[in-house]
């Protein structure tokens, strides 16, 4: 069937970088779902796609997307049709940014009346959170826990999800407003690099003690100090690399952004006892989709249980795809940003 995306076509500015066109879905196959779209999420993810850093992304013009709410319409088997109709949010590979998705069953949850924010928060963004902070490597009680980007669409369920397993939480944000929602959302320490040295600010409140649990989606710079503040049986989450400089020459850009985290040889994590753990969730939805259900069902139970509740971020209507992709990119976005089609 024909419907309508929103395709990256160029690399860089989000101004120059997407048309909305016409274009052909292919066939459902017997595990499949077609949706009909509400709104989709944004993830920093395709910012790096569009800035031609992001190495899974497939090959332009394509449509960028993981996540997606909506109700569907058709079954690829037409024996199994007790989820037409329904509400749901859906994980999708790709082509996410469209007013039809295609979804596996496996990767479908029921939302009811769930505000879309609220659900898209709980799909990619709650699910790198869940299987992070429980699935993988759970926290335990009291443990000493960093959470950059704290109020951001993971860092701040990342918060909420680590006081429930009783963490002391320090919050590394940009600016004091953010400093404010990481309170409320319950962090312990808020750390404001806008203003003062996150690194020496943590080593004081810390007071000679060292952290079990860092979460950093930032890398660069930040990995060493970060190694560096772990205690022993201690690790580190690398979830992301958004201080890679998205202008200038891009290969130039990245092997700055690997200098600068330096070189660790394996037998450094024997001795000092510390874990480095890469967490790319597009990989784990591949060869390990049963995690991905898992940890959405978890996130949507403990949703409904009033455990957590994601940060109320901004929405944009699908026309103004390039200032929502700008807004995520500032670093000035706090919560889920979420694009919704117009009603026709």
């Amino acid at each position: 069937m024909k419907t309508t995306g929103i395709f990256l076509v160029k690399n860089g500015k989000s101004e120059f970088a997407f048309a909305t066109k016409k274009y052909s879905l292919p066939k459902l196959k017997e595990d499949e779902f077609l949706i009909e779209s509400e709104a989709f999420g944004l993830n920093y993810a395709e910012v790096m796609a569009r800035n031609g850093l992001y190495q899974d992304s497939p090959k332009k013009p394509c449509v960028l997307g993981y996540e997606n709410v909506g109700r569907i319409i058709k079954s690829g088997n037409n024996k199994d049709d007790k989820l037409l109709g329904k509400r749901v949010v859906a994980f999708c590979r790709f082509g996410g940014y469209s007013k039809h998705v295609i979804a596996k069953k496996i990767a479908i949850a029921e939302i009811d009346d769930m505000p879309v924010s609220h659900a898209l928060s709980l799909c990619t963004q709650g699910v790198t959170a869940y299987y992070m902070s429980h699935y993988i490597s759970p926290i335990h009680n009291g443990d000493r826990v960093l959470i950059h980007a704290a109020t951001g669409g993971v860092g701040n369920l990342l918060i909420q999800l680590s006081k429930i397993q009783g963490a002391i939480v320090f919050a590394k944000v940009g600016g004091e407003e953010k400093e404010t929602i990481a309170k409320k959302l319950g962090a312990d320490y808020t750390l404001n690099y806008r203003k003062e040295n996150y690194f020496k600010k943590i080593t004081t409140l810390l007071n000679k003690q060292k952290l079990d649990c860092i979460y950093n989606p930032v890398g660069g710079s930040t990995f060493k100090k970060d190694f560096s503040l772990l205690q022993s049986g201690g690790k580190i989450f690398l979830f992301g690399a958004s201080e890679i400089n998205p202008s200038g020459w891009k290969l130039w850009n990245i092997i700055r952004f690997i200098k600068k985290m330096g070189l660790l040889i394996p037998v450094q994590l024997i001795g000092s006892s510390k874990s480095i753990i890469g967490v790319n969730m597009l990989r784990i939805a591949d060869e390990k989709p049963f995690i991905i259900e898992t940890c959405l069902k978890e996130m949507i139970a403990l949703y409904k249980k009033g455990q957590i509740s994601p940060l109320k971020g901004s929405s944009f209507k699908s026309n103004e795809i390039s200032k929502a992709h700008q807004f995520l990119e500032s670093g000035k976005s706090t919560g889920k940003i979420t694009v919704e089609w117009e009603k026709s």
